[in-house]
């Protein structure tokens, strides 16, 4: 039985464009420091398997590949790193200018090789990818019955037609691998089984918009022979939140809003998305202002359609007219409030339907 750590798709130096250029900076510092959490983590493992997109260009930021080596240096465990297509291996990319120690192996070539560990009866297969595209890897790939515990790490896409190493669960079920190490999807996939192999996306280590919402991180666990007990870990770094705030029947936009975002996220970087009907004035800025304290970054975006009056047409020589004037003569009759919110809600909804409109029910 050993012990692992899988992570992928750090996108080191991201340019975070949606940010002011001071709290870019600030993020990129805070990838870096994402690595010293990683290097933590791997403390009591054996084997830590990175699989591609550690940067999200070819041409890393001094400070980040010394980060990086210093972290990938001072790791007990066998290091296994396969380049993907953001970070692709070439003789101009950060990973040939870096001194790494003999516990560290780069997968440099997109042919699979192996790397025997004798000691740990482990052998891990790899490749890389050496441009920004990746023909299938694993579709000749297949090892039989061996002495070794067999893992493998790619940058791949499972069930995709795609240029970036194409797989499929057919082809991962024939390798014969005990666990295959992935990256490429930026959300962690569980903990799949194609065959007896066991395998997964970490997703990647923090979020850079909001496509990738929710708590990001690495897998941790242990392997054995036809076993795996692996877990997703968090790692604790910001997240990407959508807030929805829904204005039909509201008379103030920045209230309805304060009330979606509530203590607010100080740590992570926030999008309220206004909707509904309304027919006040949402001043978007004015809103992202007021509550820019509840957020390290906040951007507001409307989708509010002008609210209709209910009532409009009521009384009319159609079934709809007729519909609301019934509607329209028990709301004005009806003294409690809760009733005359039914009441309303039944005349938008039946209105709605009356003219073919998706907004029924709002």
């Amino acid at each position: 039985m050993i012990k692992i750590l899988h992570a992928a798709d750090f996108h080191m130096d991201s340019p975070f464009y949606s940010l002011p250029e001071e709290k870019a900076a600030q993020r990129r510092a805070e990838q870096r420091e994402l690595l010293l959490k990683l290097a933590d983590a791997a403390e009591d493992v054996d084997i830590v398997l990175l699989a591609g997109d550690l940067f999200d260009t070819g041409a890393g930021y001094w400070e980040t590949t010394e980060t990086l080596k210093a972290v990938l240096s001072g790791m007990k465990a066998r290091v296994f790193i396969a380049p993907g297509n953001h970070d692709y291996y070439t003789a101009r990319s950060p990973y040939a200018f870096m001194e790494l120690p003999e516990n560290v192996h780069i997968f440099k070539t997109p042919q699979i090789r192996p790397v025997e560990i004798p000691e740990l009866g482990v052998r891990v297969w790899g490749a890389g990818f050496s441009s920004g595209s990746c023909d299938p890897l694993l579709s000749h790939f297949s090892l039989g019955k061996t002495d070794f515990l067999e893992l493998a790490v790619v940058h791949g896409d499972v069930a995709a037609r795609s240029r970036y190493n194409a797989v499929t669960e057919d082809e991962i079920a024939r390798t014969g691998l005990a666990y295959l190490a992935l990256g490429h999807v930026h959300t962690f996939s569980g903990i799949k089984k194609a065959g007896e192999t066991y395998y997964a996306y970490p997703g990647c280590l923090e979020g850079r918009g909001f496509d990738e919402t929710g708590p990001k991180g690495y897998i941790k666990g242990t392997l054995d022979r036809g076993r795996a007990e692996l877990d997703f870990v968090p790692i604790g770094g910001r997240e990407y939140r959508i807030i929805e705030a829904d204005l039909t029947g509201e008379r103030d936009a920045l209230e309805a809003v304060k009330r979606a975002v509530g203590e607010g996220f100080p740590r992570d970087i926030g999008r309220i998305l206004l909707k509904g009907e309304f027919s006040g004035e949402a001043d978007t800025e004015a809103i992202r202002e007021a509550v820019a304290d509840k957020f390290y970054h906040v951007t507001v975006k409307s989708a509010v359609r002008q609210a209709r009056d209910v009532w409009e047409g009521a009384g009319e020589d159609s079934l709809r007219g007729m519909f609301l004037k019934r509607l329209r003569e028990r709301y004005d009759g009806e003294q409690d409030e809760e009733e005359r919110k039914i009441i309303l809600a039944a005349a938008r909804y039946g209105a709605a339907v009356l003219e073919g409109r998706e907004e029924a029910g709002r």
